[in-house]
């Protein structure tokens, strides 16, 4: 039997569609989420850029996809493979409506999956995006496995989560969360640099806005 959590993300809560809403209204959700969790919503903007620098024939993985809200760094013929994976079909159906009207659906491939069991093969992604989902996932650590495997050498992750060690401020945040079933055990900062590194992601870095740490590293 799934956690409550994995359930409760698999028949897509409320809460994706706010998270969403807030993401792509910076003015009212930025003001959210320094409130909320004392971030820096521009931070998001600027890592999903990085799937904009891509040449064309790269392939991007997404997981979660959740509403698409990393589509807004993929460019209208950029000629990318851009996999967006979630465990929920209704979030892959709000990813291909946000493909379509930002011009880029031709590129978008959308994949119900597992992130504990990724249907990819090894080395077969050269840029995983993973946003405000690690703390969602009921196994972190094998989700970070997985992320790493498909990865290719040289090839980029890069990601945010609701960390475990951003000071007591924010623990009413993540006890709420873990109440209403909408995050896993999670995992501090210094639990994903290791993870990563066991899997040959070495020197990950780590950057911190409010209650949401930033990581990005290169596979070697």
């Amino acid at each position: 039997m799934r956690p409550p959590f994995v359930r409760a993300w698999a028949d897509d809560p409320p809460w994706a569609t706010v998270y969403d809403w807030s993401v792509e209204h910076p003015l009212v959700g930025g003001l959210g989420w320094r409130v909320a969790v004392g971030s820096d919503l521009s931070r998001l903007y600027d890592a999903a850029a990085e799937i904009g620098t891509l040449p064309a024939g790269s392939v991007v993985l997404d997981v979660p996809c959740g509403g698409g809200v990393a589509l807004r760094g993929l460019r209208p013929g950029q000629g990318l493979t851009y996999l967006a994976a979630d465990i929920a079909q209704s979030m892959l159906d709000r990813t291909m409506a946000v493909a379509r009207e930002r011009g880029v659906a031709d590129q978008v491939v959308p994949r119900l999956a597992d992130v504990g069991a990724l249907p990819l093969a090894d080395g077969s992604v050269d840029l995983v995006v993973t946003f405000t989902g690690l703390h969602c996932f009921p196994d972190p650590r094998r989700a970070v496995a997985e992320m790493a495997r498909v990865l290719r050498l040289g090839g980029v992750v890069t990601g945010s989560m609701l960390a475990t060690d951003t000071g007591l401020r924010y623990e009413p945040v993540r006890r709420a969360g873990r109440r209403a079933h909408l995050l896993g055990p999670m995992c501090s900062r210094a639990d994903v640099v290791t993870w990563f590194g066991d899997e040959g992601v070495p020197g990950l870095v780590v950057s911190t806005s409010g209650a949401i740490a930033y990581f990005r590293g290169v596979k070697s």
